[in-house]
């Protein structure tokens, strides 16, 4: 929240113009309570540096119109690496988080870093040679799982383990455009919260795919939890999966009967030729019954283990983000069953479910948006310029 002070800093004032898209010098002056004079003073540097661009008037209401001020978001880029399960995906991205190209990996993380990770370097040096000379301002890399920001790796995620404790930035340090640039690393479902989360405060993000993980924001901040590990709700213990193992090697959690990974299971035991949860999901939208029916189930399995999170968290809003996304309509009629009969009244009474309005680029342009939110922050602009 802006108050009338005179003390707002170039960082500052940057943080208002990105988080307002477009503003004039007087709704500067007006918000800050700066004179002409240190806003003035405040843009000259921010235009010197190349941030800010003066962009098209705005409509006059009479008189002279206000030149209107934004990111310049061709300044620089991003680099952004969403590991997956079963696909990498790889992009270069402005300083607006907008995706200016893309390439996907088919990713065998079983094998371990050591496999995966100089296939990363290779493809995000052929997407950089469309934008030689452009500077890299720092580089996103989101993984399933648990991880350890600060030290860069994998920590204790069950599906990841030949990852666990091994640093990645040193491999992306192949990359010669990188230079000093930081790597900024957090779990798949936080980067896919940070994209979706809209004007809403109060948002749980639900990742539906191979596995099952939550990005919760509350007040209008990202939870992670005392060990990075907040949201982790797919190896919850569950009747109804007592007994069926689990790809973690444990038993009874959710994801043994809810995950992509175990309706793709389910539907290789029957014979049926499918490799992943998007095959499911083509043959849903096809409409074959069985591929619907595991859908739908999936979807009940998963509103009754996120209801005690909407008894607790109150979100206005639960996003489905993930495979499980392009067959919203089945997997939310499932889940719509369980969680408003399990969860109460007053906590679902305006909840609205939706699927991602990024699709299948939500971990990608979040995974971005961590390292913009770094690198554009209100200290790290006032120790640039």
């Amino acid at each position: 929240m802006w108050c009338n002070r005179s003390v707002a800093s170039v960082g500052e004032v940057f943080a208002l113009i990105r988080g307002r898209g477009e503003i004039t010098r007087t709704e500067i002056a007006a918000l800050t309570g700066l004179s002409r004079t240190a806003v003035g003073a405040r843009l000259a540097v921010l235009l010197d540096s190349g941030l800010v661009k003066e962009c098209e008037p705005a409509a006059s209401t009479g008189g002279r119109p206000a030149t209107q001020l934004s990111v310049a978001s061709d300044a620089g880029i991003v680099l952004s690496v969403a590991v997956g399960l079963s696909r990498t995906r790889l992009a270069i991205c402005d300083l607006a988080g907008a995706v200016l190209a893309l390439a996907d990996i088919d990713s065998e993380v079983a094998l371990g870093p050591d496999d995966l990770m100089p296939d990363v370097v290779k493809g995000l040096d052929v997407l950089l040679q469309d934008f030689p000379g452009a500077t890299v301002y720092g580089v996103g890399l989101s993984l399933p799982g648990t991880v350890d920001a600060a030290r860069g790796c994998s920590c204790g995620s069950a599906i990841l383990r030949g990852w666990d404790g091994v640093a990645l930035r040193p491999y992306l340090a192949a990359l010669p455009s990188i230079g000093d640039a930081p790597v900024v690393l957090d779990n798949d479902a936080n980067a896919i919260a940070l994209a979706e989360r809209g004007d809403d405060d109060d948002v749980l993000v639900v990742k539906a795919s191979s596995g099952l993980g939550a990005g919760i924001i509350a007040g209008g901040v990202l939870l992670r939890g005392a060990n990075q590990a907040a949201g982790e709700f797919g190896h919850n213990k569950v009747v109804a999966a007592q007994g069926v193992p689990c790809r973690c090697g444990d038993t009874g959690c959710l994801e043994a009967i809810a995950g992509g990974w175990a309706i793709v299971r389910t539907l290789q035991q029957q014979g049926r030729s499918v490799r992943h949860l998007r095959d499911v999901a083509e043959l849903a939208t096809d409409g074959d019954p069985e591929a619907r029916r595991l859908v739908r189930d999936s979807g009940r399995a998963v509103g009754a283990g996120i209801a005690p999170a909407v008894n607790l968290l109150n979100p206005a809003v639960i996003v489905i983000a993930g495979d499980m996304a392009g067959v919203h309509e089945i997997f939310v009629a499932g889940l719509r069953e369980t969680l408003y009969g399990n969860a109460t009244a007053e906590a679902t009474g305006a909840l609205l479910v939706r699927p991602a309005t990024h699709g299948d680029r939500s971990a990608t342009m979040g995974t971005a948006k961590m390292v913009l939110d770094q690198v554009l922050s209100v200290p790290a602009i006032d120790a640039l310029v």
